[in-house]
């Protein structure tokens, strides 16, 4: 479901994020993606003892929750010269994320103006506690 908006993303693995959509609307979107083991950040963070970086957090919250569905509220708008960015972030990090643990993240729009999406988002774990929060906003021209 919801299979063209990914097809959308302007990114590939090893750097997508988004394996898929559950659910959006013109309020908010809700996702999920599951860390494999072989990614490569895991092999150096931390020795004997591997945790997902908040910068990947960080990054997974912002594919899910801002960029997928800033492509939704564009529609035919957003096309292959459409550009991404990142603007500003405030998260706070709560529980670590592990190898193969799969997250689901839950954004909520806070406006969508002059290109600019800002969103309150939140991944959970599986065992649907919150291992992070806060706010994100990107820009997509």
């Amino acid at each position: 479901m919801y299979r063209n908006i990914i097809d959308k993303l302007p990114y590939s693995k090893p750097f997508l994020f988004v394996d898929e959509l559950h659910h959006i609307n013109e309020n908010g979107v809700e996702g999920t993606f599951t860390f494999n083991a072989d990614l490569d950040f895991y092999k150096g963070h931390f020795k004997n003892n591997p945790i997902t970086p908040g910068v990947i957090l960080t990054e997974v919250m912002a594919q899910i929750g801002v960029v997928c569905l800033g492509i939704y509220l564009l529609g035919n708008d957003f096309n292959s010269e459409s550009k991404v960015a990142l603007t500003s972030s405030e998260i706070e990090y709560l529980k670590p994320v592990y190898p193969n643990e799969k997250v689901t993240v839950i954004s909520e729009k806070v406006y969508f103006r002059y290109s600019k999406l800002k969103c309150k988002v939140k991944m959970l774990n599986a065992n649907g506690e919150e291992v992070c929060q806060g706010t994100l906003a990107g820009m997509i021209l």
